[in-house]
Order: structure tokens, then sequence, then C-alpha cells
């Protein structure tokens, strides 16, 4: 996708995928590789703390119950009210994304105002579950894929969950074969850590080269 390229800025992707796909690792190597991260997770774990924006209305919303003894919101007892009631997560994403986004728009225009940063990533897990990511002028989407099974495995080992759990939270997800469609590249972490390693340098270099296009003088 593209929102029409300014020259001189840095290039802006989105990096997103499904549950247990293995994104973090993916924006983990991009981010050793040299580029700035806006983490959505994290800026959604500051809305909801205690004293954030929307912490207050996640609480009235969901409960008591949601909320730990310290006051900081109970993410495992939250994502068990949402992740399968459909209802539930719209009226939790109603309450958070839009505090969610504007945050990420304004570390994004923080960060392209910094020297030498040539490529922003926007790590955003529900990517293409709620949106598009016009609002943040995106020129690309990266969605890193791995099969059903493997996400399936990967919950179980990660979370200590059941099987059944692990795939009702897969189906709380847009599936990611479907993801797929939008994608103008895709990482591909079913195999080992290596492949991954190595898709993910090739990715960089593409990205970097296009960035110091749009950096260069125009020739005209």
């Amino acid at each position: 996708m593209s929102a029409g390229p300014e020259s001189g800025l840095p290039l802006r992707i989105a990096l997103t995928g499904g549950i247990a796909s293995g994104k973090s690792t993916v924006a983990a190597a991009l981010h050793a590789a040299g580029a700035a991260i806006v983490d959505a997770d994290r800026i959604a774990r500051e809305v909801t703390a205690p004293g954030g924006a929307a912490y207050a209305d996640v609480v009235a919303a969901f409960g008591p119950a949601i909320v730990a003894p310290d006051g900081a919101i109970d993410r495992k007892a939250l994502g068990r009210r949402v992740f399968g009631d459909a209802s539930a997560r719209e009226r939790l994403n109603a309450l958070t994304h839009p505090h969610i986004r504007r945050r990420m728009a304004e570390e994004g225009a923080r960060l392209a105002a910094i020297p030498g940063v040539e490529v922003i990533v926007f790590d955003i897990p529900l990517l293409l579950d709620t949106a598009d990511g016009r609002d943040l002028g995106l020129d690309g989407i990266v969605v890193v894929f791995a099969p059903e099974d493997v996400q399936v495995d990967r919950l179980i080992a990660r979370d200590g969950i059941s099987h059944e759990e692990a795939r009702r939270r897969l189906a709380s997800q847009v599936p990611l074969r479907d993801k797929l469609a939008r994608a103008d590249w895709v990482i591909d972490n079913s195999g080992p850590p290596d492949a991954t390693r190595a898709q993910v340098a090739r990715l960089w270099e593409e990205l970097r080269a296009q960035a110091r296009v749009r950096r260069s003088p125009s020739r005209d």
C-alpha cells in the first residue's frame, strides 16, 4: 500500500501478523538492524495503566474483577473476558484504540524528526483485524506468517494453556492467510530461526534502498 510518500521523510512500514506468529521476533531483528520502532503493545499498556488515558473507562466497562491488587489492570483476566466474546472485544477496542492511534501518530512524528532515521516500523499486532493504517501514512505492510498448527503449538508452550483455549484465541483474530492478501511483504516464520533472520535481512536491505531513493535529491 502507499499513502503518497513525501520526499525526505522516513519510510513508514507496518509490521503485523497473528498471535504466536513470531512478529515480536521480526520486530526485534528489524530494530537491531537499525529500524525505529513504534510499539503498539507498549503504548496500549501505557494508556491502560493506572492514570492512563483509557484506564478509568476500561475499569468502568469491565468491572473490578479485571483489577489486580496493586490497582493495575490484570491483562490475563481482561483477556479471558474478551478473547471469546466479540462484543466485549469491540467494546475494549472502542475504548482504547483512539488513544493508542493518537499516541502512535505522535511517536511516529517524533521519530521522523530525528536525523538519520530512515525507516519507521509500526509494530501493530491487530492492524488488519481493526483497521488498515491509512491514518498513519503507511508506505507498506509486512505480515509475519506461520501455519495455524504452528501458532497453536507456540501458544500452548508460551502461555501454558490448553489446545482448546489456544484455538479459541486464534479464532478471535482474522486468519493469517486472509491477511497475506493485504501484505506488501511476507516473512514466513514457520521454519528455523536462521531462515527467518535471512528473510528479515533481505527485507531490511529493500526497505533501506527505498528509503534512500526517497531521500535522494530529485534529478528532474
